[in-house]
């Protein structure tokens, strides 16, 4: 019986080694201003709560020192560091419209070829924005919410939820580097499931880093309300470069009562990576998590 591409045994490192073009993309400076954080925020079209909420986290980012836990840190100098990087296409619900490079990149990484498939939804973020985002008819008809996290904040409804639950299990007094997020986080996915919704296939997100010296800062926020059920998949690779890059994003997961998250993750990164993610849940009264979480390099 052939095997699968997905067993361990096979894994190809090289394939997540592939770089491509950063012609036409957009960068902002290297390093840590107000700035920075300011236009960042204007690019995203954010509510004035965000804009402060950033530039206080900023503020915190400052004053804490870098943590004594965990492995050395002593390569990563931020002065260095890009924290925003657009790439030269817009988010789309069609994949034939996503630049020939980029979706060339994902097609490599199996997606959307799990789409169509497997899964329920995908998103596929690139950088610092996400380029590819759609969900079938089945899950949203159920009143499942899955879209990047900037999209629901254009929403009133949503926008209101996100701002109670934001940075509350990871807020940005936690460590310097939630306070690094908080500032100039950029893309990720927001996933609302109804009380007593049930949803049999998962829902997944992919965040791939291509830019060379560059941060990536996206921020997942799920909610299963009582008696839910949901699977969710997150993926995330970048090539190997001879500088430093850094992966700082966020994932906050809230389960209601009896309800059910399982929550899968799969990171590949290269040596040159920092990766200082931080994830945490909240689980209510007889609600439970299944978490499973994978690296490779």
């Amino acid at each position: 019986m052939a095997k699968k591409r997905s067993e361990v045994a096979d894994i190809d490192r090289t394939i997540y080694d592939i770089t491509d073009s950063e012609e036409g993309f957009e960068k902002l400076d290297a390093g840590l201003t107000p700035e920075i954080v300011e236009e960042i925020s204007r690019r995203k079209d954010e509510p004035q709560w965000m804009l402060d909420f950033r530039l206080k986290s900023l503020e915190t980012y400052h004053r804490m020192s870098n943590p004594t836990w965990g492995p050395s840190i002593a390569g990563l100098d931020m002065d260095n560091i890009v924290t925003y990087v657009k790439p030269n296409t817009d988010q789309s619900a069609t994949w034939d419209e996503v630049p020939d490079d980029i979706k060339n990149t994902f097609e490599r990484l199996g997606i959307p070829e799990a789409e169509r498939s497997y899964l329920a939804g995908v998103g596929a973020q690139y950088d610092s924005e996400l380029v590819y985002h759609n969900m079938q008819d089945t899950a949203s008809k159920l009143g499942i919410v899955y879209s990047g996290i900037e999209e629901a904040l254009h929403e009133p409804r949503w926008e209101a939820l996100i701002r109670e639950k934001f940075m509350t299990l990871i807020p940005p007094t936690d460590h310097k580097f939630a306070a690094l997020h908080g500032a100039v986080w950029s893309g990720g996915s927001f996933v609302y499931v109804p009380a007593g919704t049930k949803l049999d296939f998962p829902l997944q997100s992919y965040f791939r880093l291509n830019a060379k010296g560059a941060g990536q800062f996206e921020h997942t926020l799920i909610i299963v309300e009582d008696d839910a059920d949901l699977h969710f998949i997150e993926g995330c690779s970048a090539p190997k470069y001879n500088v430093a890059n850094l992966h700082a994003g966020a994932v906050e997961l809230f389960v209601g009562k009896r309800a059910h998250l399982r929550y899968s993750t799969i990171e590949n990164w290269s040596k040159n990576m920092y990766n200082l993610n931080t994830k945490r849940a909240r689980v209510d009264d007889e609600g439970e998590i299944e978490w499973i979480s994978g690296s490779f390099g």
